[in-house]
């Protein structure tokens, strides 16, 4: 962070949570909250909640949250500077350039330059497609394989000529630096060869981010080559470019509002979707599919389509990236494209009405799944089929709801020819061998067999229940006194939130969640912070009711501390402090009914 907590604090309490994102969003008062549509994920019934009391806002459809800052970040994709000055700009309020240390100015210019740069090679690229008598060849190739003027256009595509110094000469002429120039990924300068071209000979894509900022290029080969050769060479990681983190085509998808994305392997077949007019697709870029990128995702979807190669790669490819969403809590389908490999071939072959249609007949990555698992099994063998639905069985522990298990259960047993009866009891039979601690609920990982500890679990929902309670009704703080302290919330994030709010109380007597928030640096923590004040009983409840819940609520944390403590006591062969424990144990219940009267 570049500027005083103090100034940073004075911007965001300037900015108006309800107003910034009422200009992007249409709100709805409802209660003291204001509600919408998300615009992180396609939804029909409003579930994102903005508070102007706590100044955050919070999906109860996708998780997301945050205050101010998070949302102008993830809605606009600019780093934390980038929309602090944009709200400090709002807001009237000028920035003390000085306040930048020398490190963070530089770091802050190379970023800059890196994307002036970009988009000079972009431009360049282009015109040597479009207006070069070299770039002739690459600009039929493109129309060979039957992409229009127009798209060719909407994607920037390029060419970069056969001279591998050609790119460089030209940077140079603009002023730009060698050491410069090494940094971008664009050219490589050594000793023997002096400064030469990262891309040659090819077919350029440049790579935008959501904002349609050029961040990296792709290129491709033009015909067959052989091994030696790279098909496709993408940028290297730079200061603005990391492919593990971002999707090709987001630009553009990210505003198709569709109530999916479609999941391709490439840039060929993302850019021929777009033509065909699926531009919800996106592909990842010449990399394995990641956490980030299933994160990504899910700001703007709710649900994925796989249209990877239907060769054995994209089989694998498909495979791996299954779980990884999922575990995001996306859904996933999987298109088949058979007898084609690709989208683009697909699509040249049979059209766009048969696409949709198969669009439209996607297949539950689940039955993918055993599909492909199926593969590995001879089913006209007794001893491979019984294994072959062995691990069936397991597979469909992975629906924690007895109702949606059972319908997996009645459709697998249909298309495999076995009794619903029989498979129920093989389901039941392997479920009834899972192990697991007290009042630890757990649930199977998607795809893999192995158990997890349920991430909304007793303990979990009771921390949340109780910071949300405390940021609401400051008058608990006096209540809890002696009973509750940071240390009984788990390790982690809870606790680091606890004590901010404990602390925060004890300065100022009051609580803001917005600036708890902002002690939090990525995304990722600042939904979970979010969340952590957002959490609520469903129902309405009368006064006893609501001692009720409270006295169970505090209860329970403390128990769980105290269990906690206990368990170190043991591993350090603390007899004093385990008595001691022992003897809270046995009051605290009188203790917190006194406390909490």
């Amino acid at each position: 962070m570049f500027y005083p907590d103090e100034l940073v604090e004075e911007i965001r309490s300037r900015s108006d949570i309800v107003s910034t994102i009422g200009a992007y969003i249409r709100l709805q008062k409802k209660g003291s909250n204001h509600m919408g549509l998300c615009p992180f994920h396609n939804e029909k019934t409003p579930s994102f909640s903005v508070s102007p009391s706590k100044q955050m806002y919070h999906c109860f459809g996708c998780g997301v949250g945050g205050n101010v800052f998070t949302f102008i970040m993830e809605y606009e994709n600019y780093t934390f500077v980038e929309a602090l000055k944009y709200l400090a700009e709002k807001a009237g309020i000028n920035l003390p350039e000085q306040e930048y240390s020398e490190e963070a100015r530089r770091q802050a210019d190379l970023k800059g330059r890196l994307l002036e740069v970009n988009k000079e090679a972009a431009k360049y690229f282009y015109y040597q497609l479009k207006k070069t008598e070299r770039g002739q060849a690459a600009h039929d190739y493109l129309i060979n394989r039957g992409l229009s003027e127009e798209v060719i256009k909407q994607f920037g595509l390029g060419y970069a000529n056969k001279y591998s110094d050609d790119l460089y000469k030209y940077l140079k002429g603009l002023g730009y630096e060698d050491e410069f120039l090494k940094q971008s990924g664009l050219v490589s300068i050594d000793e023997i060869r002096g400064g030469h071209d990262k891309f040659w000979d090819r077919v350029i894509f440049p790579i935008m981010d959501a904002n349609h900022r050029v961040i990296g290029f792709g290129g491709r080969v033009m015909g067959k080559v052989g091994n030696e050769v790279p098909k496709y060479l993408n940028s290297p990681e730079t200061k603005v470019f990391d492919k593990s983190r971002n999707l090709y085509g987001l630009n553009f998808a990210r505003t198709a509002r569709a109530t999916n994305f479609l999941i391709c392997e490439g840039y060929m077949d993302v850019i021929a979707l777009h033509q065909a007019g699926f531009t919800n697709a996106v592909a990842s870029l010449g990399t394995a599919f990641t956490t980030f990128h299933a994160n990504l995702l899910k700001r703007y979807t709710k649900e994925v389509l796989l249209t990877f190669d239907s060769d054995g790669a994209g089989i694998q490819a498909a495979l791996r990236a299954i779980p990884i969403l999922k575990e995001t809590g996306v859904t996933v389908k999987v298109i088949d494209m058979k007898p084609y490999k690709d989208p683009d071939e697909f699509i040249k072959a049979l059209g766009t009405e048969e696409y949709k249609q198969r669009i439209e007949g996607a297949k539950s990555s689940f039955f993918f799944e055993v599909d492909m698992l199926q593969r590995d099994y001879d089913l006209n063998d007794p001893e491979q089929k019984t294994k072959f639905f062995h691990e069936t069985a397991k597979r469909l522990l992975a629906f924690p709801e007895e109702l949606e298990r059972n319908f997996y259960i009645d459709a697998v047993a249909k298309a495999y020819q076995i009794s619903v009866e029989l498979l129920t009891k093989l389901v039941n039979k392997f479920g009834s061998q899972i192990v697991v601690g007290v009042n630890e609920p757990r649930e199977i990982s998607n795809n893999t067999g192995r158990y997890k500890k349920n991430s909304e679990d007793g303990i979990t929902k009771s921390q949340k229940l109780m910071l949300t309670w405390l940021i609401e009704d400051i008058s608990l703080f006096d209540k809890v006194k002696g009973l509750l302290e940071p240390e009984d919330f788990s390790e982690g994030i809870y606790e680091m939130v606890a004590r901010l709010v404990f602390e925060q109380y004890e300065k100022e007597h009051k609580v803001i969640p917005a600036r708890i928030i902002n002690c939090f640096q990525s995304i990722e923590e600042q939904t979970e912070v979010a969340s952590l004040f957002s959490a609520g009983i469903q129902g309405e409840m009368n006064a006893s009711g609501w001692q009720k819940a409270l006295s169970e609520t505090v209860l329970r944390l403390k128990e769980n501390s105290l269990d906690r403590q206990s368990q170190k006591a043991i591993e350090v062969n603390d007899t004093a402090k385990l008595q001691k424990i022992i003897m809270q144990k046995a009051d605290l219940k009188k203790l917190v009914a006194r406390s909490l009267a």
